[in-house]
């Protein structure tokens, strides 16, 4: 699957990433997880002191795939406003996810500090502006929810903003205490985690056969050379899951994002908050510890990849306007630039899917906006099931959950 095209910043600041073997023999295990990037990193660390007997296999290297160009904007807002999210599901239904996405940045936050490898995490503010005045009303009903919940949130009046930010816009919502992060970093680190507690890793082993049965799967690398044994497979390999099971409730889109040489003077921006808005599609901004900016967005409705290519240095351009936008007293050069494809899902919320054909399986589908927020909700739920045998929170991110109305 031809995932993502481009340079990649975030694997260039670990100069020698830990690596782990290939396989080269057969095995038995209790838990299989399939995939070697954040999300069955996730899975890995929740399940690195259950005294499970766990492996993990990755076709390429670990955090060679989307996590390469995963821009690590850690919030529990999301692209799906949750007033929107309270129709379709129900107050209850959204409260508890909320919860659970604050939980999972606290969590994440903790996970980042488990080694000795710097995961770049640092708590942000945001800022989510209204794009045109007609959103107003949007950000405004989204505030009453938000702050109903119990989540620290300003609505900014136009002079407000302008208070702070050398632009112009007629409202926004200003979170506290989100944050972003390194998540090639982050991977790695898990992964250290894991692999110290006894959890065996394979690299340059590429899963292309199957075989599920009531009791155990069997799953082959690649040219039948070996085989692992397991009573329970996850499937936490991103947008390549769907090449072993299609989820209908998934969609992809092309999208576009821009890593900046370092700038010196910040000064114009307020507290170097994450910055994005109300237009679809919409752009975003963050910065970097070596003071980088990352500007992402512009998404396109494709998924053919020489088609979301060919169109790269036009977004890259027009990224860039689109920051100047905002902040024309920072002078910026881009030096990576990349396109990528960018899953969501038709509800807006992350997939575990469980399917009769696969039993003693799951599939992790992270999709969306706050990918590394969701996968981590759904690496501990996951691991609450495979230890304990139930997650009182699963049903709420099963494939089969129930909607309200759309």
């Amino acid at each position: 699957m031809n995932l993502q095209t481009g340079s990649y910043y975030w694997p260039t600041t670990i100069k020698n990433p830990y690596t782990y073997p290939p396989l080269q023999e057969n095995l038995e295990c209790d838990v299989l997880i399939i995939g070697g990037g954040s999300s069955g990193a996730q899975c890995a660390y929740y399940l690195a002191d259950s005294g499970l007997d766990v492996v993990v296999v990755e076709k390429n290297s670990i955090g060679s795939g989307s996590t390469s160009t995963n821009t690590a904007i850690i919030q529990y807002s999301g692209e799906r406003l949750f007033t929107n999210l309270v129709n379709s599901f129900g107050k209850s239904y959204i409260s508890r996810h909320l919860q659970l996405c604050k939980q999972a940045i606290n969590e994440i936050e903790q996970a980042s500090s488990i080694g000795d490898i710097d995961c770049e995490f640092t708590r942000r503010d945001s800022l989510y502006f209204a794009s045109t005045k007609e959103d107003v009303q949007k950000l405004q009903e989204e505030y009453d929810l938000l702050l109903k919940e119990g989540f620290p949130v300003d609505f900014l009046t136009a002079s407000q903003i302008q208070e702070r930010y050398p632009f112009k816009k007629d409202a926004a919502l200003y979170s506290y205490d989100d944050a972003e992060m390194n998540p090639f970093a982050f991977t790695h680190q898990l992964f250290q985690y894991a692999a110290k507690r006894g959890v065996k890793i394979y690299e340059n082993t590429e899963v292309n056969g199957h075989k599920f049965e009531q009791s155990k799967a069997t799953i082959y690398t690649k040219n039948n050379k070996h085989s692992i044994q397991a009573r329970h497979v996850i499937v936490a390999c991103g947008y390549e899951g769907l090449e072993i099971k299609k989820e209908k409730k998934t969609s992809f889109v092309s999208t576009y994002t821009v890593t900046t040489k370092p700038v010196e003077d910040f000064t114009s921006w307020h507290k170097k908050t994450i910055i994005w808005e109300t237009a679809r599609p919409y752009t975003y901004i963050r910065t970097t510890k070596d003071n980088r900016i990352i500007i992402g967005g512009l998404d396109e409705n494709t998924s053919q990849p020489d088609e979301r290519d060919s169109k790269l240095i036009n977004k890259r351009d027009k990224l860039i306007e689109e920051f100047n936008k905002l902040f024309p007293d920072i002078y910026i050069e881009p030096e990576f630039y990349l396109t990528a494809f960018y899953g969501g899902t038709n509800d807006g919320l992350p997939i575990i899917g469980t399917y009769d054909e696969y039993p003693n399986c799951h599939f992790l589908f992270g999709f969306g906006d706050n990918g590394t927020v969701y996968s981590m909700i759904l690496s501990k739920i996951i691991a609450e099931v495979l230890i304990n045998g139930a997650s009182p929170d699963m049903e709420l991110y099963l494939q089969t959950r129930p909607v309200k109305a759309q």
